[in-house]
């Protein structure tokens, strides 16, 4: 179901936007203030992206932004003049990378004109921002410094359930669709052990007063919709006429409490977690992403990125369940391409799909690839490697995190991993997340009249053989850094 944005009157967008407009004297005339030196810099910040709808200041003031919160802060604490409060253009403003709705960054960089005589002047901005957006430091730079283009490359981190890596569903969908790819062609796709665990789950349920009927009756009845009209369809079918929880709604209740205790009891096992790791390191070196982001083809010399490395932690409980942490450094990336990776690489551990098919989605060949909840995403840092090496003549200092590393630790445990563990426990938005991908039946076929998930089968044809495509991209070219 589409959310309708929300409905503000002129009246009162000009009047927020007075806030921020110049006073103006008896006569009408704005006030002159004292004219202050402003020099250009490179602000390193943090924040947790909760509550907010992405890192970009928008033209409605009502709508909140980490960047609106930013300009706010920087006019109160006076290092940007009443002369540059209408616009955060005047000021030349750039942003490193640019973060989505409920996206995190322990670490992000913005490059701008600020008064910076205050020797306090950072603890001033902190001072009027919310404790969930904090300036870490500033450096001086020259006056064409341009945070995002100068940016050699961004690590971004990404926390995982293990749970998440479970097999389907026996009998679910996607379960169906690899178990007839495993007759048609055997000895491609692999076994998982982890099959087990649903046996013993389903003896959970069992034991905890469901009847073998009454549980698949609530498997059978997951419906194939959005996540947004799956929950309208929860409220109508979950609840009787009085807003009362239903019978119905009692026993999946009932049934999705238990499920919840046995995935939080997950943990996975050396094997598999390799195997993970193994198909992060496909996303390594030059690819063409068309297939991990939106409105992009193959030919489109734009779709080429470069990923300089990916890691896999080992495994930590938090609250009972068990999460690793990914980390992905990219020189730049695209529209969703991060979820889409962590999605992609995940669905190949799940169905057994030879890791091999993360490469095969780098070719021509079109594919869906849903991306992965936003919670567990943030940035990390950007990196200014080729613009701190060209720093030996101009008397400015590097731009480095490493000297807030103690305070960007609390922060990130206090303002963004806990949230995010304590919003998965509330309202398991991975395991709802993968059980979707389970149970969809494919009702966005391809035109071939194929599965939508029919690439994760056992035979995939990546089209890199086909002339006519090669022939297109032959002059591909790697793009400039491009968020």
């Amino acid at each position: 179901m589409a959310h309708r944005k929300p409905q503000v009157s002129r009246r009162e967008i000009l009047s927020l936007r007075s806030t921020w407009e110049p006073r103006l004297d008896e006569n009408g005339e704005p006030i002159k203030t004292e004219r202050r030196p402003k020099r250009k810099v490179a602000c390193m910040i943090g924040y947790c992206g909760t509550g907010y709808n992405g890192m970009q200041i928008q033209n409605n003031p009502l709508v909140k932004t980490i960047e609106g919160e930013l300009f706010k802060a920087l006019i109160a604490a006076g290092a940007i003049s009443e002369d540059n409060s209408t616009d955060l253009k005047k000021s030349g403003f750039q942003r490193a990378a640019r973060t989505d709705k409920g996206v995190h960054a322990a670490g992000n960089v913005i490059s701008l004109k600020l008064i910076i005589e205050d020797s306090d002047i950072v603890e001033k901005i902190n001072s009027h921002l919310p404790a969930q957006i904090r300036i870490w430091g500033y450096e001086r730079t020259n006056r064409g410094f341009d945070s995002r283009r100068m940016c050699s490359s961004r690590v971004y981190e990404y926390l995982l359930p293990t749970h998440s890596l479970l097999p389907s569903r026996p009998k679910s969908s996607l379960f169906n669709l690899i178990e007839e790819s495993k007759k048609s062609h055997p000895g491609v796709l692999r076994d998982d052990k982890d099959t087990e665990w649903w046996t013993k789950c389903r003896e959970a349920i069992i034991a905890g007063g469901v009847t073998p009927e009454e549980l698949d009756s609530v498997y059978e009845k997951t419906a194939e919709t959005t996540f947004d009209q799956d929950n309208e369809i929860k409220k109508k079918e979950y609840h009787d006429e009085n807003g009362e929880i239903s019978e119905w709604g009692q026993l999946v209740k009932k049934v999705r409490g238990i499920e919840n205790a046995c995935r939080r009891e997950y943990r996975i096992h050396s094997e598999k977690l390799e195997l993970f790791r193994a198909a992060m390191k496909q996303y390594e070196g030059s690819h063409n992403f068309h297939n991990f982001t939106l409105g992009k083809f193959y030919n489109d010399p734009s779709s080429r990125r470069f990923m300089k490395g990916t890691s896999v932690s080992e495994p930590f409980i938090i609250e009972g369940t068990e999460w690793v942490s990914i980390k992905i450094h990219g020189q730049s990336f695209m529209l969703h391409q991060i979820r889409k990776m962590i999605c992609m690489a995940a669905l190949v551990v799940r169905t057994g799909c030879p890791i091999t098919r993360i490469s095969d989605c780098f070719g021509p060949a079109k594919i869906n690839i849903p991306k992965a909840p936003a919670l567990g995403l943030l940035l990390e840092c950007p990196v200014y490697e080729s613009y701190n090496e060209r720093l030996d003549d101009t008397g400015h200092n590097p731009i480095d995190f490493s000297k807030y590393e103690k305070e960007m630790n609390e922060f990130k445990l206090k303002n963004i991993y806990d949230k995010i563990y304590a919003e998965e426990l509330k309202e398991n938005s991975f395991f709802g997340f993968f059980e979707f991908l389970d149970t969809f039946k494919g009702s966005g076929a391809t035109k071939e009249g194929k599965h939508i998930f029919d690439f994760l089968g056992a035979v995939f044809n990546n089209q890199l053989e086909n002339k006519e495509s090669t022939k297109n991209t032959s002059s591909e070219k790697a793009p400039e850094n491009v968020d």
